[in-house]
């Protein structure tokens, strides 16, 4: 999905009547889509039946890669509106393959290694937008050949997700049974739980703030840094950053027990969230190269951003036996995850930053940090009431 949404982040995108980066406004035009596509995916991946998801994954990506020929064939400014249409279907994505992984005894490894992808697919796609156009490609077509690059390893991927079994009996009495939720069941489970999960999805939406701004405007902070800029650049610090991030949070798997599991993810993105801000720090105190400091701010900004995919809200399902399912939890925190971004991003082109990009960044940064881990421990001040099922499982489940 990522060859479909993120290519374009490597060009510059110059006004051709004024000279000006229409780049920021493509990233907010993108970003609109997409969170649009998390506030209609709380219904949609919340009610979503497991037969459906591969046809929908497939018809999406559809959608998006024709929205990407459009902003090819339509002249600048006004290719801007496409890329709207681009992220509007591919904020789905993630929700309808989470589906296919929640709900097992397994779900930390495998979802750990789904978001590891998605951060290593951030710098490869990137990569892979910057060989094009250092091979010639015109930058209004480039978005469009790296969807094609993408195409057929894409519905490959999604015939393989298809033939994943269901969750066997012993998944379902460690982690509980997945289902599609009605309305009246969402509104449920948020009475119930409302004030622990605002905690998180605050935490969340600055983290996803944070994570998205690295990722979206990474060749200028890497140029703000002074690093030496190759397409490989990205694709090398992702890579270092989604190793530490999958052994972090996929090693929460050997944690059978989901009260402890929960705490511990929640206890891992405090920790996470203390590195970034230690990161900054130390950039500013000149102790580590801009190099060192992308994979420390990525390992820091990551790993409670994947501790929510891969944990947090796999085994609060598990701990309560609510009724419900991992997509639609995570889009009410996507949802308004991505909203603060289009805030900040809005905020961004009305009132242009007058510091260099990397010093708003990396204030930001602290700040949001120091929001975050105050809201986390709220969180688990209010979770601590819940009580645990943890059934015990016979020795062949280990």
């Amino acid at each position: 999905m990522y060859g479909f949404r993120k290519p374009f982040t490597a060009g510059a995108y110059l006004d051709p009547a004024t000279g000006i980066s229409l780049k920021s406004w493509l990233v907010t035009t993108q970003v609109l889509g997409y969170m649009l596509s998390k506030f209609i995916g709380i219904r949609v991946i919340a009610e979503m039946r497991p037969e459906r998801r591969a046809g929908m994954l497939l018809a999406l990506i559809g959608i998006a890669e024709i929205s990407l020929l459009l902003f090819a064939v339509t002249p600048a400014p006004y290719n801007i509106a496409w890329l709207f249409f681009n992220g509007l279907p591919l904020g789905m994505v993630f929700g309808l393959v989470l589906g296919f992984l929640e709900g097992r005894r397994q779900t930390e490894a495998f979802v750990a290694g789904l978001c590891a992808s998605f951060i290593l697919a951030d710098g490869v796609t990137k990569s892979v937008g910057a060989e094009l156009l250092r091979l010639g490609v015109a930058e209004g077509w480039m978005p469009f050949v790296a969807g094609l690059v993408f195409l057929l390893p894409l519905v490959g991927f999604v015939w393989m997700l298809s033939r994943i079994p269901a969750p066997n009996a012993l998944d379902i009495q460690a982690r509980s049974a997945r289902s599609p939720m009605t309305r009246g069941e969402r509104v449920a489970f948020i009475k119930r739980h409302g004030l622990g999960l605002a905690a998180i999805t605050l935490a969340y939406l600055l983290v996803t703030v944070l994570r998205s701004l690295r990722a979206d405007f990474a060749p200028e902070i890497w140029a703000a840094l002074g690093s030496t800029m190759n397409p490989g650049v990205f694709t090398r610090s992702e890579l270092m950053v989604a190793l530490g991030v999958v052994v972090t949070n996929g090693l929460v798997v050997l944690i059978r027990d989901n009260r402890r599991a929960f705490f511990t993810a929640l206890t891992l993105s405090i920790g996470g969230l203390t590195l970034a801000a230690l990161a900054v720090i130390a950039l500013r105190l000149g102790q580590v190269s801009g190099f060192q400091f992308m994979v420390l701010l990525g390992l820091g900004m990551y790993v409670p951003y994947v501790a929510v995919h891969t944990t947090v809200f796999e085994r609060l399902i598990a701990l309560t036996r609510d009724r419900g399912n991992i997509g639609y939890l995570m889009y009410l925190a996507d949802a308004f995850g991505y909203l603060g971004y289009v805030a900040v991003m809005l905020g961004k082109q009305i009132w242009p930053v007058k510091a260099g990009f990397l010093d708003f960044f990396t204030t930001l940064t602290l700040w949001a940090a120091g929001a975050s881990i105050l809201s986390i421990g709220s969180a688990m001040v209010f979770f601590r009431r819940v009580r645990s099922f943890s059934p015990k499982l016979p020795d062949s489940s280990a």
